[in-house]
């Protein structure tokens, strides 16, 4: 993965005594809280319900254990002791003081990390797919342009103050979406065209909140070389013409609507026009550089364990399971690729406690060459896991909680913090996310429901990217009480679409049996096979509205 070289330390020292500075002005009173304000969404400090929130970013989902350990040791310091995996794959800390905040700082550079523009009106965190680099259908390795995509974003003068916040994901995967690009600003599917030659299929104007909408195609290949003269394009476009009187109609979402997506790419491509023969062009020697900054691990020759694995499933149902749906397969012989589930019922999916940070950090190092992935899934992945070592891992994560064989399934909830934590949020999100989850808890229920997303968020800001649920659930407030809106058909994949609402809103003990009557609705009319998704694309959403109104 990458490391920093002396340019990366110098700006991250910099970057935290200015705000320290900052800070210092602002607790004495200097800084109004309107001036202070951009500065610390830009080193990524909220004002949350009950405290400050940090969020930490993490580039493209990596982390080395040396960095988790890290983490552990800020949460337990300057935290209640636990941290929380986001969406966007980056960490959150709920409870950190603000005159504590430059020194969390200085803590993460010396790890080579940091909160630079994880908030604020500015290129966000650049995400990708967890198993990028390691999954056997990838087009090629993702990394590398994400990286790339950072170091220009970072700090970048003309787009410190955009309209609005700004989200990049990239995807190299044929068959899989795992980024979710389509509900980003700008998404990047990597392809190649007729001639073999690497590039980009760029999809703008997606993305959440009060208005969902799925990202339309404005280019269909761009060669690789012309990816940041092109994102330049798009981004001064943006800059341009989006509108800054309205923050609920500042995204770049509404203007790709409001000029159409044919007359968006014109402009865009009329911008870069002018630029794309600028240096600012990528030449192969830049492009080689950065991809020698992902190089293969040490990986070794693995004796063939098929038989033994074969064997050991075969007397032992629940490894069985754990293998079945949370090992995934590598593109090296002998490897495989591991997700330990971090919501085992009762506990607030996307929360990881100091002790656990530092376990996931101890199993890096043992099974996965020092390293570990955060998921847009809010899981966590170890990503060179030897097979002959498969049986060894699973019995070490048992009593740890994450050996949970619910990926991808109805209790596998992404959340956000909702309520208890987020001064914008109309309910919880946490209790509800539990509540579904007990009703679910039998496995063999789960695997014949089987992969279904469930999406909760607290608020209209979709931080719980509930609009791309296959069931998505959205909390809303009526006179002052916490109802749950309910909708159906979402996706956040290649199929990417915005979920439908059912009806009116439920009370939140409602929910595990509101729940359970839409999965008895697809239970009763799917065809063999026929996956959640599929069966209400054929049958609407009528058969399901009249069972849980009836």
């Amino acid at each position: 993965m990458y490391v920093y070289d002396k340019h990366d330390r110098q700006m991250a020292a910099e970057r935290v005594e200015q705000f320290r500075d900052q800070t210092r002005r602002a607790l004495a009173g200097e800084l109004a809280e309107d001036e202070f304000l951009p500065l610390r969404l830009q080193n990524g400090l909220y004002v949350q319900r009950l405290a400050p929130m940090l969020r930490i970013a993490v580039p493209y989902g990596m982390l080395r254990s040396a960095q988790l350990r890290r983490l552990a040791r800020i949460s337990r310091d300057y935290d209640k002791g636990y941290a929380h995996f986001t969406t966007r794959q980056n960490v959150q800390l709920n409870w950190p003081a603000v005159e504590d905040v430059p020194n969390i700082l200085a803590e993460l550079a010396e790890v080579e990390m940091h909160a630079n523009q994880t908030s604020g009106n500015c290129i966000r965190n650049t995400t990708t797919d967890q198993f990028s680099g390691v999954q056997a259908d990838e087009i090629a390795d993702p990394r590398p342009y994400c990286e790339i995509i950072r170091q220009w974003s970072t700090f970048h003068p003309e787009f410190a103050f955009l309209p609005r916040k700004f989200k990049v994901a990239v995807n190299a995967s044929e068959h899989s979406d795992r980024a979710a690009i389509q509900v980003h600003d700008i998404g990047l599917q990597l392809v190649r065209n007729a001639s073999g030659e690497l590039g980009f299929r760029v999809h703008v104007g997606g993305g959440l909140g009060r208005t969902p909408m799925v990202g339309p195609v404005i280019r269909e290949y761009l060669p690789e070389k012309d990816l940041l003269t092109y994102l330049e394009a798009v981004l001064r476009v943006y800059n341009r013409y989006g509108r800054r009187d309205n923050k609920f109609k500042a995204r770049i979402k509404i203007l790709v609507k409001a000029l159409t997506p044919e007359g968006f790419a014109e402009k865009v491509e009329a911008e870069w026009a002018h630029i794309k023969d600028s240096p600012t062009q990528l030449t192969r020697e830049a492009i080689e550089k950065f991809q020698t900054y992902f190089t293969e691990p040490a990986y070794e020759q693995v004796p063939d364990v098929s038989d033994d694995l074969a064997t050991r499933r075969f007397e032992d149902r629940t490894f069985d399971q754990w293998m079945a749906h949370n090992v995934d397969v590598h593109k090296k012989p002998g490897y495989a690729i591991v997700t330990l589930t971090m919501k085992k019922t009762g506990t607030p999916p996307g929360d990881v406690s100091d002790r656990q940070l530092e376990q996931i950090a101890d199993l890096a190092d043992e099974y996965s060459f020092g390293e570990a992935r955060v998921t847009h899934q809010q899981n966590a992945v170890l990503a060179d896991v030897r097979q002959d070592r498969l049986f060894e891992l699973w019995q070490a994560i048992r009593p740890m909680g994450f050996a949970t064989a619910n990926l991808n399934k109805l209790t596998d909830v992404i959340c956000c913090p909702g309520g208890d934590y987020c001064a914008l949020a109309n309910a919880k999100s946490i209790p509800v996310a539990e509540a579904i989850q007990r009703k679910f808890e039998d496995l063999d229920y789960l695997y014949d429901i089987g992969d279904l997303d469930l999406n909760i968020s607290g608020c209209m800001n979709a931080c719980g990217h509930h609009h791309v649920g296959n069931i998505g659930v959205l909390g809303v407030d009526k006179k002052g009480q916490e109802f749950y809106q309910i909708s159906l058909g979402g996706s956040s994949h290649h199929d990417a679409a915005i979920g439908k609402i059912l009806g009116p809103s439920f009370a939140r003990d409602d929910m595990p049996d509101v729940i359970k009557s839409i999965i008895d609705v697809y239970v009763d009319n799917r065809t063999q096979e026929e996956a959640f998704l599929d069966t209400y694309r054929r049958i609407g959403i009528d058969p399901f509205k009249e069972r849980v109104y009836a």
